[in-house]
């Protein structure tokens, strides 16, 4: 657990690093770093949470099938395996702070929020989700080989779209629903591995 703690603060410093500096040296730091890159409160309504839960329930259910396309292959959650109960607080650690966190400050609040400033929501809702689905697709090419990789990618991507949708469109460019989002995902696959 101390080296997933470990690893977190090292992975949120990466994937915030060149967003601060750009945040430093761009905005002329008109708003704080934290609003920039979307980590702030939204306006909860019921719109935010049914759209929420239905992209939680389609992950949870395409989750299923992606479980089985990776099996025996070695996945970020396969420290987990076979764990049970005492795998939970890891599990809590790595799902939020070492990649929901880290991973929705890079490409929904970092890369989406600026690429769109150039190329509009959607083109730029559409990069950085399918950026995001081939760089979580591109560790399973040789494994697995390309159909299944590509699985991946699709799958992955369509899951960043929605999440980067949701945060522009109904949470006021808060990240906070992306990083839930991801972070149960995250946690129902270490739980998937630990079970």
């Amino acid at each position: 657990m101390i080296q997933f703690v470990i690893n977190s603060v090292v992975q949120i410093f990466l994937f915030s690093l060149v967003p601060f500096v750009f945040w430093y040296f761009k905005s002329g730091r008109k708003e704080k770093f934290t609003r920039w890159i979307g980590l702030k409160s939204f306006k909860i309504n019921e719109q935010v949470i049914i759209m929420v839960l239905f992209v939680v329930l389609g992950f949870t259910v395409i989750n299923i099938f992606a479980l089985k396309l990776v099996d025996g292959v070695k996945t970020a959650t396969s420290v987990f395996e076979g764990m049970g109960l005492r795998a939970i607080p890891s599990i809590l650690i790595y799902a939020i702070f070492n990649t929901a966190l880290p991973e929705e400050i890079l490409f929904r609040g970092f890369v989406l929020k600026r690429l769109q400033e150039f190329v509009g929501f959607n083109k730029a809702n559409i990069i950085q989700s399918f950026i995001f689905g081939f760089l979580h697709g591109l560790m399973f090419f040789r494994p697995m080989g390309i159909f299944k990789a590509l699985v991946i990618v699709v799958f992955t991507g369509v899951f960043a779209y929605f999440m980067g949708y949701i945060n522009e469109k109904q949470a006021e460019g808060s990240i906070l629903p992306g990083v839930f989002i991801h972070s149960l995902a995250n946690i129902l696959a270490g739980l998937a591995a630990a079970f």
